[in-house]
């Protein structure tokens, strides 16, 4: 059962359109289920939007279309929001052709497909991006953040090299929750934001820059490096990553 029914059982509950009885004999049917779906190749953890309050994820590289493909319909038959990265052209043919509600987002490079209802946005996150280089990155967390239930401001191409674009969106970085911030090169654009707000910063390095940016090293250790106390880092290149932190942190400010 993932978190929406199990909301949606409560609510019916709380209506008095079905007994607490009845609800606890559907609960102790899906609990007798396996937490997970083993196809031989994969164990599709359909509990774990009960455990985290947001769904598994499938990371496309290095798996087969065909193994995408049935992951993820698999998933969207368990009535679960899905969502996989760094899907290519063949992932993307064989998801929709099984799912054909399936959502691509070209420059995320991620498929998508929303089966929860529509409810009110849970927190405000911004993504930054240092240059347009950086936005498949920057688009693969603005994306994830979007389907986990948060509000996404994109503020794209505002690096350090013109730092007169950065300020002149602060009022729009000052009702985030929290920023997640996209850089290659030196990687400098994280400590620049950190010290223009009061809510957690995570840097995401990418693998944008010359020869001595070392696939994104040389951000990295940049970022690692941050006299900002509020940054903290994620790996190289994973918008996902940092889009799966910054919704909890969103989620839980937005409580507050």
């Amino acid at each position: 059962m993932n978190r929406p029914a199990l909301l949606a059982l409560l609510a019916a509950v709380e209506s008095g359109s079905l007994t607490a009885d009845a609800a606890a004999s559907r609960l102790a049917e899906e609990m007798a289920r396996s937490p997970f779906e083993d196809i031989g190749y994969a164990r599709i953890d359909h509990h774990r939007t009960l455990r985290h309050g947001l769904p598994e994820v499938i990371f496309a590289a290095g798996k087969t279309a065909q193994q995408t493909a049935e992951i993820f319909a698999r998933m969207a038959a368990s009535g679960a929001d899905v969502l996989a990265t760094r899907v290519d052209a063949a992932a993307v043919a064989a998801v929709q052709a099984a799912v054909p509600t399936a959502q691509h987002h070209t420059t995320a490079r991620a498929l998508t497909l929303r089966q929860s209802p529509a409810s009110p946005a849970r927190g405000q996150i911004a993504v930054l991006c240092a240059g347009t280089s950086d936005l498949p990155v920057a688009e693969e967390a603005a994306v994830t953040a979007e389907l986990f239930g948060a509000a996404v401001t994109r503020l794209f191409d505002v690096g350090v090299a013109g730092v007169h674009r950065l300020l002149a969106v602060r009022d729009q970085l000052a009702a985030a929750h929290v920023v997640i911030v996209c850089a290659g090169m030196e990687g400098a654009l994280p400590s620049v934001v950190g010290g223009l707000v009061g809510v957690p910063v995570i840097a995401v390095p990418t693998s944008v820059g010359y020869g001595a940016s070392f696939g994104g090293t040389t951000a990295l250790l940049g970022m690692l490096n941050s006299c900002s106390p509020n940054v903290t880092v994620v790996n190289i290149d994973n918008g996902f990553g940092a889009a799966y932190s910054a919704t909890l942190i969103a989620r839980a400010a937005h409580r507050d």
